[in-house]
C-alpha cells in the first residue's frame, strides 16, 4: 500500500513538471527573443523567425526530457521559489510581515548523487605525523641548547662515515625580495641586476661553480633589458646545470594570505616565461622566506610536476622536535588524500635562518667564520666577535676540520650521508669582489677535504636539484618517491615563531586595504580571462578576428603579472615599507582599469545580437565600468546610471560564477522614477533607497535601485531601465532612525520616506523568507539569527573588541602580534545611530560608529543568495596607536575549542586552541572562511578579504579587522603600520543545520564545507558587475543575453581559470590555445540541503568539455601540467574528462 502510494505521488510529481515546463516552454516561446524590445529592430524574413521558434522548441523539449530524467534518476527537492499575490503579479506583504515577490516561475532541484558525498565521509590512511598531533604533544618550552640556542647538543662518533663518505653540497643562492625596504623597481637597479651580470661572468669562470634563482618577476626584467651575448651566456649555464631555477613562480609566494588562484596563477605566469625564453622545467621548489607554510604549496607543486621541495620558516619548537625524531625531511601528504598521490618530497631546514650563520651547522658562532663576504675590511662583520680568515695553505688543514665538525652535526639530524648546505642570503652576490670571496675560499677548502680520503667527505658546490638527486639516489628509489622510512606528514606550519613567544600573526591581518583590494583584482583577473577567451573564440569562429581588439592581450599579461608581484611574501602581508606599498597600489590600481576594460571590450563584442554591426573605437568604448577609483588608496565610487524619459538606459551584467545565479543587484540611478525590464519585456520588482552621505543624512540626487535577476552561467545578460512614472512594481524601502535623541535630525530627500525614533534597549527584528535576525536595542550589533525552518533561534552576537600591545620593549608591529593581554570591549561615550531599511527585496540594519560602520544586509531572493547573512563594516582607525580592532561572534555554538579555518582558499584545516601557547599563537590565516560547529549547527564566516582569525572561547569567533602600530617590531622593517586607510572588510556569515542523522564523530584531520557553503563564496568573491551601456547619438543597435555554456556545469566543479595562452613568437599577443583549469570541490552533505534556486547537479566528477561551450568547436582537448609546462596524449575531442574530488587539473583546449 506504501509503495503503491509512493509511485502515486512520484508519478503526479513527473506529471506536474512535465506540464509546467510546458506551460513555460509554450510561454517563453510567446516572449520570443526575436521581437526583444532593443530600441530600433531589423526586420528579418518569416523563414528565419520559425527555423529560431523550431530551434528554441527542440532545445526546451530537451531540457524538459533532462528535468523529467533527473527527477527519475534521484530524489528530488522541489520548491518553488515564491507565491502569487491576491493582486495578482506585485510584490506583497503577507500575514506574517515577510515580503512575497512575483514568482521566479523556475522550479529547481538539487540532484547530488549519494557518491559524491561519500569523500567528505569516507575514512583517511593513517600517516606518521600529523601536525594537530606534534602540537597536542609539544611542551612549546624554551630551554637554552647551548650553541644551537634552540636547539640541543649535536653528538657524533669519528668513524660513522668510514663506509660512506658524507656527501656535502653547498647552495650557493641570493634572496630578492620583488619589494620590501626598497620598491621592485628600486632594487633591481641598485642590486639585481648586477647580481644577474656578475653570475653571468663568475660561473663561467669555473664549470664546478653552482647557484640556484628563483624570482621570475626579476629574472625577466634583466632578461628584457640584456643583450643577446649576455642572454646566451646565462641560458649555457642554465642548460649546463651550473645554474637552477627553483620553483620558478613570479615570486617566492607568502602563504598565508594568498588565494589559490593567485598562487597557481603567478606559478603559471613564471613557469610559461621560463618555457618560452629558455625551454626549462623547474624541478625543486625552494621556499626560505615565507612565515610559515601551507599544505596548498605542496600539492600545487606536485600539480606542476616537481618533485622535491624546501622551506625553512617553522615554529622553533617544531623544527627542535622534528630534528630530534630525524623527521625533517618527509613526504608531506594532503589531510585529505585517500592513498599517497599528492605525496610531495620535502625538507626543512633545522636552524633559526637561512644566512650562513645558520645554515653550515648548529654553531653561528662558527658558520659565520665561513661567511667570506664578512672578511675584515667589509661592511658586515661577525656578531660572534670571530671573523672569517682567507684560506690559505696555513690555516686550510684547521679551517677545513673546523667546517667539516658543523657539516656532520647538521647532517646528524637527516636519515641520509648527504647534506645540504645553503650559502646566501638577502640580495647576496651583487659585487664581483663577493663571487671570488666564496667560491675561491670554498673551492680551497673542498680541495682540501677531497683531497683527504681520512676525512671521508666528497665536498663541491651543487644546485637544490644535484642535493635531492643526491638523496634519491643514496636510498635507490626514483625521483620524488619516498625512500624506505621516511615519515610521511600532513597538516600545516602556521602559526611561526622564530624566538621566545614572537609569533608572526600579525601580518594576517596587516594592511587589510591591499589584501582587500588584491581579491577585488584577482575576481576581475579571472572575470577578464574567462570573457576575452570567449569573446576571441566566438571572434575567430565568425571570421571577425581582425574586428575584435585581441590587443587587449598585452593588458591581461600586465595584470597576471601585477597580481603576481603582490603575492610576494613581503606584499600582501603587509610588511614592506610606506612608499613599497604605495608602489604596489599604484600598479594594482593600473592593472584593475586595464582588466576593466578587458571586460568591457569582451561583452561588447559577445551582446551583439547581430555581430555585422560591431565597431570597436579604441576611444569611445560601448560601456562604462560599473565603478571607479579616484586613487590607489581610496574605495570604490559605483557609476550613476542617468535616466531619461526620452528612452531606455541599456545595462549588461556580467556573472562571472559558473553557475546560473539569482541574486539581487543593486545600482545608483538619478531618479525615483525606476522601471527595469528583462530583455524580452518583464517588468521586475525594484525597491529603492536611500545614497546617505553621513548617519543621518540622504542624498537628494542619487538612489540606490535594488532588484532580482537571474543571469546564465560566466554569461552576460541585458536589462533596460527606464526613467518611468510610478511603476507598480517599484516599491520604496522604509527607513527608520533609531536615535538617541542628541540632536541628530533626519534629513530626508521628499521622493523618500524617513522616520525616526527614540531608541530603545529592547531587541528588534528584520526579516525575510528564510531568516529573522534580531539586534540589540543599544548597540544595534546582532544578537541572534533564526532560520525559518528551525524552531530555534541561535544566538549569534556581534561585539568589537580592542587589542593594545606590550608595554615592554617588544611591541606588537607588522609582523607580529603581541598582544597587553586579552581584548577589552570597544566602547564610544555617545550610542550609535542606527538605520533601518526595509523592503520587498532586501532589508539591512546600520550602525555607525566612531572607527566603524557596520551594514548587516539579508536579501528576500530564493536561493543562495537569500540564505546568508551580508556583512559589511568600513573600518577607519587612523587616529588610533597601538590598537588592533577585532570582530567577535559570541554563539551558543558548542565548539570545544575546535575551529576551521582555510588554506588558500582551497582546502579546510582544524584548528584547537591551545591554553598553553599565548594568545597571539591561536591565530591563523583566514584567506576566505572559518567556521564552528556542533552536532546540530554550523556556523561559518566567509570574508572576501584574508585577515587573522581565532576561536579563543567555546563558541566564539573572532576576527582582526585592522591594527595600527606606532613602532617597528625588529624584524628589519624598521617602520610600524601607520598608514592606515579606510577600509572595506566584507563578509557573509553562514548559519547551517547539521542533519540529524549526522552522530558520526568529525574527523580530526579533515573537514570540508557544504555545497551551499561553497556556492556562498563563490557569491561574495565574485560579485555581479553592473556595466551601463553608453548613450549612444546613432542609436545602440540591438543586443541579447550572452550565455556561452550549452550544458549544465556540475556544481561541484569550479573553474579556476579559462586562460588564453601566450603566443610564442609574441608574448603580448594570444596563441590559438586557452588553459581551463577546474577544481572539483569536495563537500560536506551532512549539513542540511537548500533550494540553491539553481539546477545543481553532480555526476561522480565526469565532464564532457565539447559539449560544454555553446556555439564553438572544440579542435584540440589535451590534460596539461598545472603550469601547462608537461602535455599529455590528446583525447578523443567527445570524450569526457574526469577529477577526483579536490583534484585541481588544467586542460590545453583549441576553442573557435
Amino acid at each position: 500500500m506504501k509503495l503503491r502510494k509512493q509511485v502515486t505521488v512520484c508519478g503526479g510529481a513527473i506529471f506536474c513538471v512535465a506540464v509546467f515546463s510546458l506551460y513555460l516552454m509554450l510561454d517563453r516561446v510567446q516572449h520570443d527573443p526575436a521581437r526583444r524590445q532593443t530600441g530600433g529592430n531589423f526586420p528579418r524574413s518569416q523563414i528565419s523567425v520559425l527555423q529560431n521558434r523550431i530551434e528554441q522548441l527542440e532545445q526546451l523539449l530537451e531540457e524538459n526530457h533532462q528535468i523529467i530524467s533527473h527527477i527519475k534518476d534521484s530524489v528530488m527537492e522541489l520548491t518553488d521559489t515564491g507565491a502569487v499575490s491576491p493582486s495578482g503579479h506585485l510584490p506583497f506583504r503577507s500575514a506574517n510581515g515577510s515580503w512575497v515577490l512575483p514568482f521566479d516561475g523556475r522550479p529547481t532541484f538539487l540532484a547530488v548523487k549519494p557518491q559524491d558525498c561519500q569523500f567528505a565521509a569516507g575514512s583517511r590512511g593513517q600517516t606518521d605525523v600529523q601536525m594537530l598531533d606534534v602540537y597536542s604533544i609539544l611542551k612549546f618550552d624554551n630551554p637554552d641548547g647551548g650553541v644551537w640556542k634552540q636547539g640541543f647538543d649535536i653528538t657524533y662518533e669519528p668513524e660513522e662515515w668510514d663506509n660512506e663518505p658524507l656527501q656535502v653540497f653547498v647552495v650557493p643562492h641570493s634572496h630578492n625580495d620583488p619589494g620590501w625596504i626598497k620598491t621592485f623597481d628600486k632594487y633591481f637597479t641598485d642590486q639585481t641586476q648586477h647580481i644577474l651580470n656578475n653570475m653571468v661572468v663568475k660561473l663561467a669562470e669555473d664549470p664546478r661553480r653552482k647557484f640556484i634563482w628563483s624570482e621570475i618577476s626579476f629574472f625577466a626584467k634583466w632578461w628584457e633589458g640584456a643583450d643577446i651575448y649576455k642572454q646566451e651566456a646565462m641560458r649555457k649555464l642554465i642548460l649546463g646545470g651550473q645554474l637552477e631555477i627553483v620553483t620558478g613562480g613570479w615570486v617566492m609566494t607568502d602563504e598565508a594570505n594568498v588565494h589559490y588562484f593567485a598562487m597557481i596563477d603567478q606559478l603559471i605566469e613564471g613557469h610559461q616565461w621560463l618555457e618560452r625564453n629558455l625551454g626549462i622545467t623547474p624541478r625543486s621548489g625552494w621556499a626560505v622566506d615565507p612565515f610559515g607554510h601551507s599544505a596548498t604549496m605542496p600539492y600545487l607543486l606536485k600539480k606542476a610536476n616537481l618533485t622535491s621541495m624546501l622551506i625553512q620558516r617553522v615554529h622553533y619548537s617544531i623544527k627542535k622536535h622534528f630534528a630530534s625524531t630525524r623527521s625533517l625531511e618527509f613526504m608531506w601528504r594532503q589531510a585529505w588524500d585517500t592513498g599517497s598521490s599528492t605525496d610531495m618530497f620535502c625538507h626543512m631546514m633545522p636552524f633559526y635562518s637561512y644566512d650562513v650563520p645558520h645554515t653550515c651547522g648548529p654553531d653561528p658562532k662558527v658558520c659565520c667564520q665561513f661567511d667570506f663576504k664578512r672578511l675584515p675590511g667589509g661592511r658586515i662583520n661577525c656578531p660572534w666577535k670571530v671573523p672569517p680568515k682567507p684560506v690559505v695553505e696555513a690555516n686550510v688543514a684547521e679551517r677545513a676540520n673546523l667546517l667539516l665538525d658543523q657539516y656532520r652535526k647538521k647532517s646528524k639530524l637527516y636519515r641520509s650521508k648527504v647534506v645540504l648546505i645553503p650559502l646566501g642570503d638577502d640580495f647576496r652576490y651583487d659585487k664581483a669582489l663577493e663571487w671570488d670571496q666564496q667560491y675561491s675560499n670554498y673551492q680551497k677548502l673542498f680541495d682540501y677535504m677531497n683531497s683527504h680520503p681520512e676525512m671521508h667527505v666528497q665536498a663541491q658546490f651543487g644546485t637544490l636539484t644535484d642535493y635531492f638527486s643526491a638523496v634519491y639516489k643514496e636510498h635507490g628509489v626514483p625521483q620524488g618517491s619516498r625512500p624506505a622510512d621516511f615519515p610521511v606528514l600532513s597538516g600545516d606550519f602556521f602559526a611561526y615563531a622564530d624566538r621566545e613567544d614572537h609569533y608572526w600573526t600579525g601580518y594576517f591581518t596587516s594592511r587589510p586595504f591591499y589584501k582587500s583590494l588584491d581579491r577585488v583584482i584577482e575576481s576581475h583577473l579571472r572575470g577578464a580571462e574567462i570573457l576575452y577567451s570567449l569573446a576571441v573564440a566566438n571572434a575567430r569562429h565568425a571570421g571577425m578576428e581582425g574586428r575584435y581588439p585581441v590587443s587587449d592581450y598585452a593588458l591581461l599579461v600586465d595584470a597576471r603579472r601585477t597580481v603576481g608581484l603582490f603575492q610576494h611574501h613581503d606584499a600582501i602581508t603587509g610588511t614592506a615599507k610606506e612608499n613599497v606599498v604605495v608602489d604596489y597600489g599604484t600598479r594594482l590600481l593600473r592593472s584593475l582599469i586595464g582588466l576593466k576594460r578587458v571586460i568591457i571590450n569582451a561583452a561588447h563584442f559577445l551582446v551583439m545580437k547581430n555581430k555585422e554591426f560591431y565597431r570597436f573605437y579604441q576611444t569611445e568604448p560601448f560601456l562604462e565600468t560599473d565603478d571607479r577609483r579616484a586613487t590607489q588608496d581610496s574605495l570604490p565610487q559605483r557609476t550613476l546610471i542617468e535616466l531619461d524619459p526620452a528612452g531606455p538606459r541599456y545595462l549588461v551584467l556580467f556573472n562571472p560564477i559558473e553557475q546560473e545565479r539569482l541574486c539581487a543587484v543593486t545600482v545608483l540611478v538619478n531618479t525615483v522614477r525606476v522601471r527595469v525590464l528583462t530583455e524580452d519585456g518583464q517588468t521586475l520588482p525594484v525597491q529603492l533607497s536611500a545614497q546617505w552621505s553621513s548617519a543621518s543624512q540622504m542624498s537628494a540626487e542619487v538612489f540606490e535601485a535594488t532588484f532580482m535577476v537571474r543571469l546564465p552561467p560566466l554569461g552576460l545578460a541585458v536589462f533596460h531601465v527606464y526613467d518611468a512614472p510610478d511603476s507598480p512594481m517599484t516599491l520604496r524601502s522604509d527607513t527608520l532612525l533609531r536615535l538617541s535623541g542628541r540632536g541628530i535630525t533626519a534629513r530626508a530627500a521628499d521622493s523618500l520616506p524617513i522616520r525616526s525614533q527614540q531608541s530603545d534597549p529592547q531587541t528588534f527584528y528584520i526579516s525575510s523568507q528564510t531568516l529573522t535576525l534580531g539586534f540589540s536595542g543599544s548597540t544595534g550589533l546582532l544578537e541572534s539569527i533564526k532560520r525559518k525552518d528551525d524552531p530555534q533561534e541561535v544566538k549569534v552576537q556581534m561585539q568589537f573588541m580592542v587589542y593594545g600591545t606590550r608595554p615592554s620593549k617588544d611591541k606588537s608591529g607588522a609582523y607580529l602580534f603581541l598582544p597587553d593581554g586579552k581584548a577589552k570591549p570597544y566602547n564610544q561615550k555617545e550610542p550609535p545611530v542606527v538605520r533601518v531599511v526595509e523592503g520587498p527585496l532586501f532589508s539591512e540594519v546600520v550602525a555607525h560608529y566612531q572607527h566603524f560602520q557596520q551594514t548587516i544586509r539579508i536579501n528576500n531572493v530564493p536561493g543562495v543568495d537569500g540564505l546568508s547573512i551580508d556583512i559589511s563594516t568600513a573600518v577607519d582607525i587612523r587616529d588610533q596607536t597601538n590598537k588592533e580592532l577585532a570582530m567577535r561572534l559570541e554563539t551558543d555554538i558548542q565548539s570545544g575549542g575546535v575551529f576551521y579555518t582555510d588554506l588558500n582558499g582551497f582546502q579546510m584545516q582544524p584548528r584547537q586552541h591551545h591554553l598553553k601557547l599565548p594568545l597571539q599563537a591561536n591565530f591563523y590565516p583566514m584567506p576566505s572562511q572559518a567556521y564552528i560547529q556542533d552536532s546540530h549547527h554550523r556556523l561559518t564566516l566567509h570574508t572576501a578579504q584574508s585577515l587573522g582569525v581565532s576561536s579563543l572561547e567555546n563558541g566564539q569567533l573572532e576576527v582582526i579587522m585592522d591594527r595600527r602600530l606606532m613602532q617597528d617590531d625588529n624584524r628589519g622593517l624598521g617602520q610600524g603600520l601607520k598608514d592606515n586607510k579606510k577600509t572595506a572588510n566584507r563578509f557573509r556569515l553562514l548559519l547551517e543545520r547539521r542533519s540529524t542523522g549526522n552522530k558520526m564523530e568529525d574527523s580530526a584531520t579533515t573537514s570540508f564545507p557544504s555545497i551551499l557553503s561553497h556556492m556562498t563564496n563563490a557569491f561574495l568573491n565574485h560579485e555581479v558587475l553592473a556595466l551601463p551601456v553608453l548613450p549612444k547619438r546613432r542609436g545602440i543597435p540591438p543586443l541579447q543575453t550572452f550565455a556561452p555554456l550549452k550544458s549544465l556545469l556540475p556544481c561541484d566543479f569550479h573553474m579556476l581559470n579559462l586562460r588564453s595562452i601566450q603566443s610564442q613568437k609574441d608574448p603580448h599577443s594570444p596563441s590559438p590555445y586557452t588553459a581551463m583549469i577546474l577544481h572539483r570541490l569536495a563537500m560536506d552533505c551532512g549539513v542540511e540541503a537548500q533550494n540553491l534556486g539553481f539546477n545543481c547537479t553532480t555526476t561522480q566528477g565526469e565532464l564532457s568539455v565539447s559539449g560544454l561551450f555553446k556555439n564553438l568547436d572544440l579542435q584540440l582537448l589535451q590534460p596539461v601540467s598545472l603550469t601547462l609546462m608537461h602535455s599529455s596524449t590528446p583525447l578523443a575531442n567527445d570524450s569526457s574528462i574526469s577529477l577526483d574530488p579536490m583534484e585541481i587539473s588544467a586542460f590545453k583546449l583549441k576553442l573557435r
